[in-house]
């Protein structure tokens, strides 16, 4: 038994250190002075050609959260050779939707200023989100007044959604009851025109980037509801989605899978990445 044990953790060590790749650090860059936000680039220790890019946005019910509970997701992306950027992004009260969208979207054009910089491709730009950060990085990549305010096309090559919450406000308030969504009323206002307005459901078009959709098998059944209905619209733009049900994983444990290198997520956020052509017209099959 003793034997056994000793094999088993020595493979353990050995699998993990075969999995931990040098990733190289840079945290706490202010990419709004005005609002003295910040973000944390994970990129590969060797670059010998520009990399792609994937930029996170936490949740949180759009009230809390910040970027330090996530680098396992931005040195997991580097470990897997893509440049991995975490952002804050301003909170309930001191912000509605409105006013954190902007700032994602001016994290965007910070990436896409000084990505040469610390080895990332400005034409490899992708975006992800879990929960509300869902709903902010959908936005901003089919809302494309939020980049073009900032002087730039939208630059977002492809939309990685994890689990997530708020992609029509508008018909989550037709179908809730939660007390919490008192606490969401502050975010999105009382107007139904303005959870229109806020809701990526309402502004899918056939030049938004693709999208990737990762749904918790266990999630809350409205997320679970909403999110195949806006899969359901994206296909009639972008047929061959991917919509992908991740099974026996709740609604946090869909984000915290990614501590796991050999996650499976990671591997079909990666193909996904990798089947986009240059050529916008083709798109990548659906899994």
């Amino acid at each position: 038994m003793n034997h056994l044990f000793l094999f088993l953790f020595s493979l353990c060590l050995l699998l993990t250190a075969c999995s931990i790749k040098p990733v190289s650090k840079t945290k706490n860059v202010t990419y709004s002075a005005a609002h003295n936000l910040q973000l944390d680039v994970y990129a590969p220790r060797k670059i010998k050609e520009p990399k792609k890019i994937l930029i996170f946005v936490h949740g949180g019910n759009w009230v809390h959260g910040k970027k330090s509970i996530y680098p396992f997701f931005g040195k997991g992306m580097a470990r897997k050779g893509v440049i991995g950027v975490v952002i804050n992004y301003r909170l309930s009260p001191a912000a509605n939707y409105d006013g954190m969208a902007t700032d994602v979207a001016e994290a965007v054009k910070w990436v896409k200023d000084n990505c040469p910089s610390f080895g990332g491709d400005p034409d490899n730009i992708y975006i992800s989100g879990h929960s509300a950060g869902a709903q902010l990085a959908a936005l901003v990549a089919t809302d494309t007044n939020y980049v073009e305010k900032l002087g730039m096309k939208n630059p977002i090559k492809g939309t990685v959604l994890i689990d997530a919450f708020g992609l029509d406000m508008y018909r989550y308030f037709s179908l809730s009851q939660n007390e919490k969504d008192t606490m969401y009323r502050r975010v999105f206002s009382d107007d139904p025109s303005t959870w229109k307005k806020a809701s990526p459901a309402h502004h899918l078009n056939k030049n938004m980037p693709p999208f990737i959709i990762f749904v918790g098998g266990k999630t809350y059944p409205v997320i679970r509801q909403i999110n195949e209905e806006f899969y359901a619209a994206v296909t009639k733009y972008q047929p061959a989605t991917p919509f992908i049900i991740v099974k026996r994983k709740r609604h946090v444990s869909m984000i915290f899978q990614f501590i796991n290198p050999g996650a499976g997520a990671y591997k079909q956020i990666l193909r996904f990445m990798n089947a986009m052509p240059n050529d916008a017209g083709n798109r990548p099959g659906k899994k």
